[in-house]
């Protein structure tokens, strides 16, 4: 587990690709789980130890997961997430190249449960949420291109659907269509930054995610992250 902030009252980690981030119907561990234990360690803490799930990333994807310590920072963040003011930003590898190089993306996303799997639609459906995310091309390979994106609205498998609906599969991504899997079972979707005040101490916090270390990614480290 590679911590990347902690404090008081949260703590941020770096997720791998593998990893899921609340226990599921597989009954693998959680990341959620070994966090408590690594603070039950490091403080010698008895008994059950308090962690707040604050948000999620899809198994499949790595990066920055932030987690509460304290009830009051839970509260906080969670209202946070609601209202949108924590900007999270997002690094996708995909094949073809996006169109226009730099756009906003809105959608009506239909979750269907028996899939797992979300659906975009052009207007809006049944049953539909409206999802929004900003996107720019920042970097090319040879074969790939990298998108930074933002999101704007918090839906299930948004960023994947969205990118699907206008032609750009993620790198690795079967479910929504990209021809092959990635040799270790990842997507080339990486939770790259996020940033927001902290709800307690009221400090900015702006935090990024190393890149995985496949050779693909490594194209793209000297990119400016700004």
């Amino acid at each position: 587990m590679e911590v990347v902030y902690e404090d008081n009252h949260i703590i941020v980690v770096n997720k791998s690709s593998s990893e899921i981030v609340q226990g599921d119907k597989t009954g693998d561990e959680s990341l959620s789980d070994t966090i408590k234990q690594y603070l039950k360690e490091k403080y010698a803490k008895p008994g059950n130890v308090f962690l707040g799930v604050v948000h999620r990333l899809d198994r499949p994807v790595s990066g920055l997961v932030v987690f509460a310590k304290t009830s009051k920072a839970l509260a906080r963040l969670n209202e946070m997430f609601r209202n949108g003011e924590v900007k999270k930003i997002y690094w996708a590898i995909v094949k073809q190249r996006p169109e226009v190089e730099e756009g906003e993306l809105m959608h009506y996303l239909v979750r269907n449960e028996k899939q797992n799997k979300s659906y975009a639609y052009d207007r809006e459906v049944k049953n539909s949420k409206k999802a929004v995310l900003h996107y720019r091309l920042i970097g090319c390979s040879q074969n790939y291109s990298l998108l930074e994106v933002e999101l704007k609205t918090g839906r299930h498998h948004q960023i994947r659907c969205q990118l699907a609906k206008i032609g750009c599969p993620i790198k690795g991504d079967l479910k929504y269509g990209f021809p092959r899997s990635n040799p270790d079972g990842s997507i080339s979707l990486v939770a790259r930054r996020i940033s927001f005040i902290h709800p307690v101490s009221k400090k900015p916090i702006e935090l990024t995610a190393p890149l995985p270390s496949d050779n693909l990614w490594k194209c793209f480290t000297d990119i400016d992250k700004k």
